[in-house]
């Protein structure tokens, strides 16, 4: 039986795609067996998306300190659907800003929390364009993440 990794991302630059494409391709990778990665826009993923999921990858860059609207729109519709069904649910980030995270990480940290999900791996922030280290840490927290999932 397959498993489901959720990437649910907000990704308006390059940077946020480039890092989006290296989670996922982690998260495929060859050695990563019985587990299905969709992807979704934070913007149009639903509750029943969130739901059928196993475990997530949130991706968003950082506006003005905090979680872009598109992200903290997913959760918004969705939270209250999770609060009890999403208990011990592995999840990973990762998160582009050019200046302070803190605040979304912060805020992150509180959602995920009070929806009983487990860290699967450290988040992953960038500033500025990501290095060939960003994108291999990029990679390496699809792969956690999914091989969490698998049987």
């Amino acid at each position: 039986m397959n498993r489901t990794l959720l990437v649910v991302h907000h990704t308006p630059s390059p940077h946020c795609q480039e890092m989006l494409e290296a989670v996922v391709a982690g998260a495929t990778a060859p050695e990563i067996q019985g587990v299905e990665v969709m992807r979704r826009p934070a913007l149009t993923v639903s509750p029943v998306d969130m739901l059928a999921a196993d475990g997530y990858v949130l991706g968003t860059p950082v506006n003005l300190g905090y979680l872009s609207g598109a992200l903290k729109h997913a959760f918004d519709q969705s939270y209250y659907q999770l609060l009890d069904a999403g208990r011990g649910r592995p999840f990973g980030v990762y998160l582009h800003g050019n200046e302070g995270t803190e605040g979304a990480e912060r805020a992150l940290t509180g959602i995920t929390s009070g929806l009983g999900w487990v860290r699967a791996a450290a988040d992953v922030v960038v500033s500025g364009r990501p290095s060939a280290a960003d994108v291999d840490a990029c990679w390496n927290l699809g792969a956690t993440v999914a091989a969490q999932l698998m049987d």
